[in-house]
Order: structure tokens, then sequence, then C-alpha cells
């Protein structure tokens, strides 16, 4: 099969020709039919997570087909439409048993720990307990988009982070991740403020539901802080760090207001500095979230299906697998509006 190969890190990837991923005991093969492109990947790429191993195929929002199933997998067959969260879970130690699926210490995640979703082919294991069926009016594209950002968005606003329709919540940062929180934070009713150094994806945030937006400057964030403490009379109940960012951290704890609630969804491959000082002073909350378990998918999905939700306008951008190595290194230095999905 075609895929998406790394060889070193931070150096361009290359399409290969490499073997077909064999179904394992438990667990399927998939074909491909659309995946998206992730910061998450971009880190991967450049050596930030310890369990990779190179060569390395990466990916992990994905949607296709059943090509291959292995022993011991029941309730599904070849050509079964699917999508999977990015922690593929045991099933069996206590996280799962609890339904806290999304934190199992036996998790596999493809791309990253194993071979993942830039190929035409990708496997997927503990089948029973990650496979998600896809409803016939889900088409492939949205179904990629919710694997990692969207859905980890949803469970982030929804159940860690508590939001309700008498609350203002502020997004940094309006890539995948943070568009995703907008649209779902302003879907049950919050009103939103939305920041990034980007007017093109300010500009996406305003017509998925942000009432307000800030325009950041590439440096020191007092006026971000002043502006988001104006709009709001004394700050936000709720920020969010969609991005990953040691200013964004900063800027967030310090424009909300006293015992409010801070979510950490981007990644800190490089650290954070805390003002614990202020955090126990404003009884303040940090919120780490990471993913969704696919037992948590059917609301999201009824909410798409209702039309409350809409994650296809979060789709901006297709590509090839011949793009991806240009459209990963542009990630160095900006993050596009929106969500890209790649055929492969």
């Amino acid at each position: 099969m075609r895929a998406i190969v790394i060889e070193q890190y931070g150096v361009l990837p290359t399409v290969q020709e490499v073997a077909t991923p064999e179904p394992q005991a438990g667990g399927v093969v998939l074909e491909v039919e659309a995946t998206g492109l992730c910061r998450s990947d971009w880190h991967g790429w450049q050596g930030h997570d310890s369990d990779i191993v190179l060569p390395h195929v990466p990916g992990h929002e994905l949607a296709g087909t059943i090509a291959a199933i292995g022993p011991g997998v029941t309730g599904w067959k070849v050509g079964d439409r699917v999508t999977a969260p990015f922690i593929c879970a045991c099933g069996n130690c206590e996280q799962c048993l609890q339904g806290n699926q999304q934190v199992c210490p036996n998790q596999l995640q493809p791309g990253f720990n194993y071979w993942g979703s830039f190929a035409e082919y990708v496997a997927l294991p503990f089948a029973e307990v990650n496979l998600i069926r896809l409803p016939d009016t889900l088409d492939f594209d949205t179904a990629a988009g919710l694997g990692c950002r969207f859905a980890t968005s949803f469970r982030a606003i929804r159940q860690v982070g508590r939001v309700t329709a008498d609350e203002t919540v502020v997004i940094f940062g309006c890539g995948g991740v943070g568009l995703s929180a907008v649209m779902i934070a302003a879907a049950l009713g919050a009103r939103v403020i939305a920041v990034d150094t980007n007017p093109e994806a300010l500009t996406l945030a305003k017509s998925y539901g942000a009432a307000d937006t800030v325009l950041a400057p590439s440096t020191a964030g007092d006026e971000v802080v002043d502006a988001i403490l104006e709009l709001t009379g004394g700050g936000a109940q709720v920020t969010m760090d969609a991005l990953g960012s040691n200013e964004i951290v900063q800027n967030a704890l310090r424009s909300l207001r006293p015992r409010g609630r801070h979510l950490q969804v981007g990644l800190l491959p490089g650290g954070v500095e805390l003002d614990v000082s202020r955090l126990i002073g404003q009884e303040l909350e940090w919120l780490g979230s990471h993913g969704m378990p696919a037992h948590a998918y059917p609301e999201m999905l009824d909410l798409v299906a209702s039309g409350n939700l809409h994650p296809a306008d979060l789709i901006t951008r297709t590509i090839t697998l011949d793009e991806v190595p240009d459209a990963l290194d542009a990630l160095t230095t900006a993050t596009p509006a929106g969500i890209t999905v790649i055929h492969p």
C-alpha cells in the first residue's frame, strides 16, 4: 500500500510503498477513506512523542470501511463503515471497566505507538471496544474529523469543563480543536469569545457561533487579557488552550474570574510555568482533557444528526497523500484555519 513514512524527525516524510497490515486477534484492518491532518501529527514528526519508533507512518483521525477481520471479533463484517477514537483502549483494565477508556494504561494509538492512517489501510486493535458504526447520513470526511479534534473538544467542553448556557467561554487558538470547541460551546448556549493571531480563523469562529473575537498580537498578551476582561466584565468562567503554548496558558489563567475553570487540550512539549499562588488564591481549576471513549460518541452523533452541531462546516481543505509532506511542514510556522482532510 501507499503510505506517508517518517524516517527522520523533522525531515520531510515521503510517500512509499509498504506492507499492508494484517488483522491481529481482536482487531480489524480498515481501508482508509479519509484521515485528518492534526497538529498532534506535527508534534510526532518533530520527535515530541516518546512512543514513536522510526520509520513511522503517522495519522490518527480516521474513517473507513472494514477490509479484514481478525480472530475473536464479533458483531462486525467486511464493508461496515466505521470510525474509532484515536485512543484505542484495551477494554479490560480498571479504567476501562469504569468507562474511562480515554486514560486506559494499555491504550494503543494509531500514528503514535504503532503505524497510523496516513496510508491506504490501517489496523485497529481491540475492535469490539473501539469501533463506532457510522450513520448512513455521515460522510467519511466528517467522520474522520470527529475522531480527535471534534470528539476531544466535545468531551472537554461538555463533560470535563461542565460548560453551561449562562457562562462565558474563551477559546484560545482557532485551529481544528479550537473551532470545534467554539461550535460546541455555542451550541450549548454559552457566550463564546475566540482568540487567535489569524483574522481568517476568527472569521470562521464568528460563523461557527463566537459572540466576540480578539485578534492576538504575535508578542506579549497584556492587551489580549485586557480585552477579555473588558468584554466579560471581570473575567470568563471557562478558558481553553486549544493550541498548546506557555504564553496562552498565562493569558488564559489571567482571563478567568475567581473560581474559574481552565481546560488544557493543546499539548505542551516544552512545559509550562504556572502561577500556583494564583491557582490557590482564586480557587481556579486546571482541567486536562484527552480524547473521548467510543461509548460516549452516541450523544455527539445524535447532536450532529439533529442538526445542532455541524462538524462538516469545519472542513476547509482536502488533499492527497502526495500533498501531505508540504502540509505537515506548513504547520511549523502556522496553523491553518479549519480542518484539513486527506484522501489516501
